[in-house]
C-alpha cells in the first residue's frame, strides 16, 4: 500500500490549538498527486517570538486567513481513508486533537504513522533523526524548513523511503 497524506502544522504559540499554517501531500500508489497549503487564523489569537524564530509568521500573515473549521473543510476529502504520515507525529496529532477540541469538532480519529520514529529505528547511523538531516539522506533537499508544504513534503518522501505500509 503506497496511498497516504504527508501532514504538517506550524504553530502561534506554545498552545497546540494555535495552527497557524498546514501542508498537505497526498500519495496515491507512491506518486505525489495532490499539494495543499493554507495560511490559518490561530487560536489563540497571538504568536510567541519562539515560534515566529522557527517558522516566520506572524499576525500580519494571518490576520485575513481563513479559521481552521474552513481550512479543515477543504482538507477533509482530500485525505478520507488515508493513513496520516507526520515528522513527529506525536506533535502534528495533538495539534489536530486540540484545534478540533477547540472548535467542538468531532475528531474522526484519524491514524498517523511517523517517519522521526521509523528514521530512528531503520537509520539509526544519522548524527540525527531531524526532519531536514532524514530528508536528505532520502535525497530530498529541504530548503524551506519550517514552511508546512515543504516540510510536508519532505516527509511525503521519506515515507516513500522507508516506511512500509
Amino acid at each position: 500500500m503506497k496511498n497516504f497524506a504527508a501532514i504538517d502544522f506550524e504553530t502561534a504559540n506554545q498552545h497546540r490549538s494555535s495552527v497557524c499554517s498546514v501542508g498537505v501531500v497526498i500519495v496515491r500508489e507512491s506518486a505525489v498527486v495532490d499539494t495543499f497549503y493554507s495560511l490559518i487564523h490561530p487560536t489563540p489569537d497571538f504568536f510567541s517570538y519562539w515560534n515566529v524564530r522557527v517558522h516566520g509568521l506572524t499576525d500580519r500573515d494571518t490576520c485575513s486567513a481563513a479559521n481552521f473549521p474552513d481550512v479543515w473543510a477543504e482538507i477533509a476529502p482530500r485525505i478520507e481513508g488515508l493513513p496520516l504520515v507526520a515528522h513527529n507525529s506525536p506533535f502534528d496529532e495533538s495539534c489536530l486533537k486540540a484545534v478540533f477540541s477547540t472548535y467542538g469538532m468531532d475528531y474522526p480519529g484519524y491514524r498517523f504513522l511517523c517517519t522521526c520514529r521509523a528514521a530512528r529505528r531503520l537509520l539509526p547511523q544519522l548524527p540525527d533523526h531531524k526532519l531536514d538531516t532524514v530528508a536528505a539522506y532520502c535525497g530530498y533537499d529541504l530548503r524551506r524548513h519550517h514552511h508546512a508544504l515543504a516540510d510536508a513534503e519532505a516527509c511525503a518522501q521519506i515515507a516513500l523511503k522507508i516506511l512500509e505500509f
